[in-house]
């Protein structure tokens, strides 16, 4: 396998260019400048979203297995707007931690060699300035650490699926942590068309949500719908509330992670987009349970859900990373403890369920059968009967006896 990835490797390079090269008998040229293109909320321009970075990894597969391009080099090449090589050099990044095994480090230290200054830093999806750079390198080790957590596998992904329902008319959610924690934009009291934006009832999510193992849902923005929609189809409901733009206070954050950790299902969370409060607590989760660093849960979030945690949010993950880190070993050292605690009592209950050595060597005994006395043994025992019962007989006539405490004298 190592020898597969270090020919594929080999053979695939990665190059910007001002016109649109030819092919040649020994260099096959593509580009994806045009075909995946992100759709932006304001100057926000990346990452790509998981199911571009999905449909990336599948041409390039295809194309390295090709029999017609086996013996040519394979120049994927962007234009030199630098949004688009930023994102051309993410998806290119990826695709080498992915599936050539490379770490995030390798990847990046081959994208900025030879006289490559570097790449535009993504942003938020708020208006103004930016206060938080996220990097190419950052998406590539968030990339990496979902990867190591199972967070995705490109062997099963459903592409179609995930398309489908991160369309506002068809929901607009996404799978951040898969079978735990999902985002999604907040349902409305009654399905409507408004402004021509579709609103969704509770009602309309039931089905995916019980399909999916969805248990839980938390509210972190005002109240559009009533809970009970939800709670009398049986599902928990909370609300966190706090001010849309802004950041969690540590009440909240205990709060929304006790829910995670105590709700045996999934958990689905929005605010009233889904993105900067819930982006924003869910990356509070990736922190804890999973040591993501603040970049990385915010690469990761954008990459599932595009748009996610927007300014002064961005910052503060960064100030919450070590603290939540902490919680998080501690967490893990209770669990671990907690674990030893119930593997010893079933030990424990094993133990005593099962015969022990004196109860099967007394089990073997009784089924031994009865010796043959011989008529010495006999004798000796009508002698011992007779002896016992003497006693016995003499105790009775004498009386109770008082013993003295030297144990020699005894009074009648």
């Amino acid at each position: 396998t190592g020898d597969t990835q270090s020919a594929e490797a080999y053979r695939l390079y990665f190059t910007t260019l001002r016109v649109k090269p030819k092919n040649t008998a020994n260099t096959h040229y593509f580009s994806v400048d045009e075909e995946f293109i992100y759709e932006s909320f304001y100057a926000d321009f990346g990452p790509l979203n998981l199911a571009m970075l999905y449909r990336y990894c599948c041409k390039v597969n295809m194309k390295l297995k090709s029999f017609t391009l086996s013996r040519k080099r394979l120049v994927h090449y962007t234009s030199h707007d630098q949004k688009k090589k930023a994102n051309g050099a993410l998806l290119i990044g990826a695709y080498a931690v992915i599936y050539l095994k490379r770490s995030p480090e390798e990847a990046y230290r081959t994208l900025i060699s030879g006289n490559n200054t570097g790449y535009l830093p993504f942003r938020d999806a708020a208006v103004g300035e930016c206060s938080f750079n996220l990097t190419v390198l950052d998406c590539l080790q968030g990339i990496r650490k979902a990867l190591q957590h199972g967070f995705f596998d490109f062997e099963n992904f459903d592409v179609e699926e995930y398309e489908h329902y991160e369309r506002v008319e068809n929901g607009d959610m996404n799978w951040i942590v898969p079978g735990k924690i999902l985002a999604f934009s907040s349902p409305h009291a009654h399905s409507k068309i408004e402004n021509g934006y579709p609103l969704h009832a509770p009602e309309a999510y039931f089905p995916y949500f019980c399909q999916n193992g969805i248990t839980a849902v938390v509210r972190l923005n005002r109240k559009l719908y009533d809970s009970r929609q939800f709670e009398d189809a049986g599902f928990e409901h909370h609300d966190l509330f706090f001010l849309d733009g802004t950041t969690p206070s540590d009440l909240i954050i205990r709060r929304f992670l006790h829910v995670c950790e105590s709700t045996e299902g999934a958990v689905a969370v929005h605010c009233k987009a889904g993105l900067g409060r819930t982006g924003t607590l869910i990356a509070c989760y990736l922190m804890k349970h999973f040591r993501f660093t603040a970049a990385e849960a915010i690469a990761w979030n954008r990459i599932c859900r595009p748009g996610s945690i927007i300014g002064p949010q961005q910052n503060f993950l960064e100030e919450k990373q070590h603290s939540l880190w902490v919680q998080g070993d501690v967490h893990r050292s209770k669990q671990k403890l907690l674990q030893q605690r119930l593997s010893r009592k079933q030990e424990n209950y094993s133990v005593e369920g099962s015969l022990s050595q004196g109860d099967k060597l007394k089990a073997l005994k009784g089924k031994r059968p009865p010796r043959s006395a011989s008529s010495s043994s006999r004798y000796n025992s009508i002698i011992t009967w007779l002896l016992f019962n003497i006693s016995v007989i003499v105790a009775a006539v004498s009386g109770p006896t008082k013993c003295c405490r030297e144990g020699l004298n005894t009074e009648r």
